[in-house]
């Protein structure tokens, strides 16, 4: 079987560029030069700087990071070879007919388990619009995607440990659930306008479960496959993987020249704090493998899990370019800009709560 598409924070313009002359990834390649130089120096050099000089406390917060993030970067290798196998119909077909609570939940469930950033699932968004998924169903499973995919959720199990990333994960499907139905409540309404287009999805499609053993029972676990296996999680991890240094090294500049009280006080469990971590994830525009290093540096340095959720959450909410290719897609300005308006609210309450556990 041929494998799915699978892919992140492209967006049109980077897919005509494919088709030329490949440029170079400045960003993959400088964070992950910086990261394997930090690390060089943390491991050979530890005994020999002084542990006071910046780039002393630069490469040990690199290699600190990078020794809890190593295990869950492998086996996301692994995962992402093994979903790009699963045709991203099945994805589609799972969300069934819109205007329901099923129809979001379905949705929401989807965007979970589909690896794809929060810039790589607008294309995916896109074309669930255009195949006449509710502005719920698509709304949801924008909202629920972009950290929850399988890669970052076994990183956030290595970086924050099981029970804040399986809160994390329960409270962000809350979210994608709530705003479905309001948004779908809203077309209902006349206040958002429809979707135009008719639903593709078949009315009598085949189960799901037979074309899954079908593709099980047509997968190879040959030496050369798994060698295909790993080759295609490393190729197809790529977007992941320049993302995921960039936080590295960002995470580690603010271990390094932020001290720790200032830290602790400026983005610390208090109002103040959560709303100066929601100016922060509305001005830093990076992809979600880059925050997620930062939102778990929040939890565990400035002790405040609500500032973290937020930080994932509101970066989702608040990226400027997932608003203009809701714009675009929808020709609508009022639905674009109805995402902040309706998940931010919802993402500061339970923020809130989170830092009052």
């Amino acid at each position: 079987m041929k494998p799915g598409e699978h892919s992140c924070c492209h967006t049109d313009v980077e897919g005509e560029q494919q088709s030329k002359k490949r440029s170079v990834d400045w960003l993959l390649w400088f964070g992950g030069s910086t990261v394997l130089l930090g690390s060089l120096l943390a491991v050979f050099l530890s005994n020999s700087m002084d542990a006071t000089w910046w780039l002393a406390v630069f490469s040990a917060s690199i290699w600190a990071l990078l020794s809890k993030m190593w295990i869950g970067l492998v086996l996301a290798v692994i995962f992402v070879g093994l979903l790009s196998y699963i045709p991203r119909d099945l994805v589609t077909q799972m969300l069934g007919p819109g205007g329901s609570f099923k129809g979001i939940l379905r949705a929401t469930m989807a965007g979970v388990l589909l690896d794809l950033c929060s810039h790589g699932i607008l294309m995916v968004g896109a074309k669930l619009y255009e195949r006449g998924a509710s502005i719920g169903q698509v709304m949801a499973f924008l909202i629920a995607s972009p950290w929850n995919s399988l890669s970052l959720t076994i990183v956030m199990l290595t970086l924050i440990g099981i029970k804040w990333t399986a809160a994390f994960i329960l409270l962000s499907v809350l979210i994608a659930l709530l705003s479905g139905l309001i948004f779908d409540q809203l077309t209902r309404k006349n206040i958002l306008p429809k979707n135009p287009a008719e639903s593709e999805i078949p009315s009598s499609p085949e189960p799901i479960a037979p074309q899954l053993r079908t593709l099980i029972k047509s997968t190879s676990f040959a030496p050369k496959s798994l060698g295909a296996l790993i080759y295609k999680g490393l190729k197809e991890s790529r977007m992941v993987f320049r993302w995921i240094f960039f936080g590295i090294v960002l995470a580690s500049a603010i271990r390094t020249f932020v001290p720790m009280d200032t830290y602790q006080q400026l983005f610390g469990p208090t109002v103040t704090g959560l709303f100066l971590t929601l100016v922060a994830a509305i001005i830093v525009e990076v992809c979600s493998e880059g925050s997620t290093p930062i939102a778990a540096d929040l939890l565990t340095r400035a002790g405040a899990p609500g500032n973290s959720f937020t930080f994932l959450m509101a970066g989702v909410s608040t990226d400027y370019t997932e608003v203009m290719v809701l714009k675009d897609t929808t020709k609508s300005w009022k639905i674009a800009l109805f995402l902040p308006l309706i998940t931010l609210p919802q993402v500061l309450v339970l923020g809130w709560v989170l830092n009052q556990i």
